[in-house]
């Protein structure tokens, strides 16, 4: 059968068709608090913060890895204790942050320093 018009209990216009159903909607997005958590946790695992300066070094880079990843960490330690003191992070700095850690990512692939 096509789409339906119904209204809602809140007076609200809704489309449907045969088997709408309110479980198979998908579940509500994060807030930032918890978008930040996840995306710290990401982070953490897909880049190691904890780099061999030997290894490092080993080849001519492009930039400092060791700088960079310093950086990151220090970025990562610094929005945890924020979120702990309760602050809530916009969007902006979620995709600043986010932004930041491909383009790291991206530098120590380049320079083989990721798995």
């Amino acid at each position: 059968m096509g789409l339906s018009r119904r209204v809602g209990k809140s007076g609200v216009v809704r489309r449907g068709g045969e088997g709408d159903n309110l479980s198979t909607m998908p579940p509500p997005k994060p807030d930032t608090r918890q978008a930040m958590r996840q995306l710290i946790e990401q982070i953490r695992a897909a880049i190691p913060l904890e780099l061999d300066e030997a290894a490092a070094c080993r080849d001519g880079c492009t930039a400092c890895s060791l700088k960079l990843v310093a950086y990151l960490a220090s970025e990562l330690e610094n929005w945890e204790a924020r979120l702990e003191a309760g602050e809530k992070p916009g969007l902006a700095e979620l995709s600043r942050l986010a932004r930041s850690a491909r383009k790291i990512h991206a530098l120590l692939a380049a320079n083989g320093l990721l798995q």
